[in-house]
């Protein structure tokens, strides 16, 4: 996120896209709604009609899978009617008359045609964000999970620098997190091409750096994602083993029945986790973790903003730590470099081999009132990302195409199905579903099916329809509502009871390996 929380509050323009904040970020979102009380316009680019898309001056019902094409549409626009700016691009880009070339071909005319949404509402779209001053960009998992998740993201980055809203109060590009820590997972080096601090581990004199540390042979080399791994599950040279830390992978996962089978196949599954999920009921051995009111320890935010963590209650029963169970393991493995003492031993580690957070310590963060990067110890943090330079020298544009999902709907599977959260249960549930009084509030999970389309399809509103993709069919109760488009389905991924994620997992983004969890074909028909 390269702007701080509190410049949600400063657009002129706020462009909402592939994010459902009301409902999975309520409390940030209503630093957008004091922006828009103080006058600031929003567009909301989303299939459905979420409340965000109420809130918004302009909403662009954009079918799944389209978002490059009406990107590529609005940056014609900006182009075209001059709206770029010249200075920062001259100072601080490079390759933009390529990029300013290749858009001309894109207009909002061509992009109606692939988003279904009216050109002129388009053609709006890209003079607002144009005009705004400053214009700021909001987005989430909606645009990540696609098989160009990478190109969307760059597509915003290519609107972001040529209209120079970057390292600007109240501009920026701000990926809101889809859960608490995830930012201090990936700044711990949580991703197979990454050390510790975003250092490649493709880098030789990066590999170089992290053997010396842990005192072992690091080869320059990525590791695997997670979708690799569980395709090596149980072949002969493949992998055998797996430990699973804080996530419920059977529920999550797409293709769920590749995934519980891959699990399935390995010689010994480990799981830590604060109760027995799905997934923990799988293993050979589970592990029970302390929860965040238990525990000592760090987490970093959304806004790179490095909090301490404090054990507020005893553990419960044997419950230990997280970084505890796999220090203990690795030791009992010989593994050596693991003998913390404390959490306050495993962050010190971090800073002293990641430049990020090379100016912080335990007893430094004491306050939580550092953003990263804090290069040195007289550094105050760097709340806003971007303001005077860029870390590699100059902002890059991308030339990108438009191509369409993995699997596109036909006479066999003629309806979309787009995934997501809802408010009232986290995530998978394995903590809000144990909650009386959540579960009050959503008890069940049902199938968004637009009127229209359920009037064709003869389904009547709480009665039980089969959904089929080209990887398996579940049961689910149908909810008729506006809020889905014609020919769009939607339903969340919460209730292990419903598992959408049989279905989806048609194609995954071939440089991250993020699944097209957000667009999948399905045929629904009457029990």
């Amino acid at each position: 996120m390269s702007n701080p929380l509190r410049d949600m509050e400063h657009p002129d323009l706020i462009f909402c896209i592939g994010t459902n904040m009301t409902e999975c970020h309520p409390v940030a979102a209503t630093r957008l709604k004091k922006a828009i009380a103080k006058g600031a316009k929003m567009i909301v680019a989303d299939p459905r009609e979420i409340h965000l898309a109420k809130l918004a001056d302009l909403h662009l019902p954009i079918r799944v899978g389209s978002d490059v094409a009406l990107l590529l549409a609005m940056a014609h626009v900006i182009a075209r009617e001059g709206l770029i700016d010249r200075e920062f691009i001259d100072a601080r880009t490079a390759d933009s008359e390529e990029f300013l070339s290749h858009v001309k071909d894109f207009t909002p005319e061509w992009a109606s045609e692939i988003c279904e949404v009216p050109a002129a509402d388009i053609e709006k779209a890209g003079l607002w964000f144009g005009e705004g001053s400053p214009s700021a960009i909001f987005y989430t998992l909606g645009i990540t999970e696609h098989i160009c998740g990478v190109d969307n993201v760059q597509s915003l980055c290519n609107l972001a620098l040529m209209t120079g809203n970057l390292g600007i109060e109240g501009g920026g590009i701000n990926p809101m997190r889809g859960q608490n820590n995830i930012q201090g997972a990936g700044d711990c080096g949580a991703v197979p091409n990454n050390f510790p601090g975003f250092q490649p581990c493709g880098d030789p004199a990066s590999a170089e750096k992290f053997s010396k540390a842990y005192g072992i042979d690091i080869e320059a080399n990525p590791g695997i994602t997670k979708v690799t791994a569980l395709d090596l599950c149980g072949k002969e040279n493949g992998i055998h083993a797996i430990l699973i830390d804080g996530e419920n992978t059977v529920v999550t996962d797409p293709d769920m029945n590749h995934c519980r089978n891959a699990l399935q196949s390995l010689d010994h599954l480990v799981v830590i986790d604060l109760f027995l999920t799905e997934t923990a009921q799988l293993a050979d051995i589970v592990f029970p973790a302390t929860g965040f009111a238990e525990t000592d320890g760090v987490q970093t935010n959304t806004e790179r903003r490095v909090q301490r963590l404090r054990a507020a209650v005893p553990a419960v029963g044997e419950s230990k730590p997280d970084w505890w169970i796999i220090a203990q393991i690795a030791q009992r493995m010989g593994t050596p470099g693991f003998e913390f003492e404390s959490a306050k031993e495993v962050f010190n580690e971090l800073c002293s081999l990641s430049p990020i957070y090379e100016g912080l310590d335990w007893d430094r963060i004491e306050n939580s009132e550092y953003q990263w990067p804090v290069p040195d110890k007289d550094h105050s943090g760097t709340p806003r990302l971007h303001e005077k330079e860029f870390k590699n020298g100059r902002g890059l544009f991308k030339i990108i195409g438009y191509r369409d999902p993995a699997e596109i709907i036909d006479d066999e599977y003629p309806v979309w199905l787009t995934t997501g959260r809802r408010l009232q249960s986290y995530h998978s549930r394995t903590q809000t579903g144990r909650s009386s009084g959540i579960d009050y509030l959503l008890s069940e999970e049902t199938l968004e099916v637009n009127p229209d389309d359920a009037k064709a399809w003869n389904l009547e509103d709480g009665e039980f329809v089969k959904m089929a993709s080209r990887r398996g069919e579940i049961q689910i109760k149908v909810r008729v509502t506006e809020q889905s488009p014609k020919g769009t389905v939607f339903a969340s991924f919460s209730f292990a009871s419903v598992p959408v994620n049989v279905l989806t997992g048609g194609g995954y983004d071939p440089v991250t390996q993020t699944a097209e969890l957000k667009v999948c074909p399905v045929r629904i028909s009457k029990l």
